[in-house]
């Protein structure tokens, strides 16, 4: 490693007695950060959802630190014994398999307790699988709701997406391949076919693939090639259409009309209304003089 760029990353104060939240590869191990490599070869010690692969990791970056396995079956126990060793003023750090820990991973209770006893917690950015899929989805993706995994059971699974149908802004989940298929469809069924779906396959990894196609589209994409079900998936919905009041004005319009209308002449709210939204002046015209005779 370049030692300009490590010293870099010792420019920052790391502290002890602080818990390091350390995003790793989601598949290409050139995709760890200088500042990643830097805290993992100062910690005391470093919890890991799996051990075997952690050291593994580990190895190709030339690290080897005493491991600590802190997964979904054990986070509770092995949180209250890092609470004690960071209370001792060590630095441990903690990594997921793959990514950002704590988003869909375990991690979370892990932080929980560190910050319930007064101890630091201090994130490593880098790698996500969220963000490296939205990043290539393009401008019909403004705003989006993460998911994560959908429940496995048919029913809970009907209900969570029928609780998410009229949710306007995009939604994001995470799938593993003995499901896709199954969760593709139930998506189309839950949500609507003629919906914008992107697949993001395998991100960063050799055979990555991102696909987009309507979402009734989806199974039968995946059909048309066995290999399309293999790896770790993420997707991406496009959000239900924002209901339009009955003026045609749609929700965004009517927000953005009420606040001017409160600080404006009603011809000069409406005017700055339709450059902000793109809704019909003369709409939003008629629906501001409604809104100043209802004040």
């Amino acid at each position: 490693m370049n030692d300009r760029l490590l010293s870099l990353a010792a420019d920052q104060h790391y502290p002890p007695g602080t818990l390091y939240i350390v995003a790793t590869p989601l598949g290409n191990v050139a995709d760890i950060t200088v500042r990643a490599l830097h805290v993992l070869s100062m910690v005391d010690a470093i919890a890991a959802e799996d051990t075997r692969n952690s050291a593994q990791l580990l190895a190709r970056y030339g690290l080897d630190k005493p491991l600590i396995a802190a997964h979904e079956h054990n986070e509770r126990a092995v949180a209250e014994r890092l609470v004690g060793r960071l209370a001792a003023g060590e630095r441990i750090a903690y990594i997921s398999d793959a990514g950002t820990p704590g988003i869909s991973d375990p991690g979370a209770r892990l932080v929980d307790a560190v910050r319930a006893a007064g101890l630091n917690v201090m994130p490593i950015p880098g790698p996500s699988a969220v963000v490296t899929l939205l990043s290539a989805a393009g401008s019909w993706i403004e705003t989006f709701t993460f998911v994560g995994f959908l429940p496995s059971k048919p029913a809970q699974r009907q209900s969570a997406l029928q609780a998410l149908a009229g949710e306007t802004a995009a939604l994001v989940f995470y799938e593993a391949p003995h499901r896709i298929v199954e969760t593709v469809a139930a998506l189309a069924k839950g949500l609507g076919g003629e919906r914008r779906l992107l697949i993001g396959r395998e991100l960063t990894k050799r055979f990555e693939q991102i696909h987009e196609c309507p979402l009734g589209e989806a199974a039968a994409w995946f059909g048309e090639d066995a290999n399309r079900e293999r790896g770790e998936f993420v997707l991406a919905v496009e959000g239900a259409p924002k209901a339009a009041s009955s003026d045609g004005l749609d929700a965004q319009a009517e927000r953005v009309l009420a606040l001017l209308v409160s600080e404006l002449p009603t011809r000069s709210a409406a005017k700055l209304a339709a450059a902000i939204t793109g809704a019909p002046r003369n709409a939003l015209y008629e629906r501001a003089l409604a809104l100043k005779n209802e004040a």
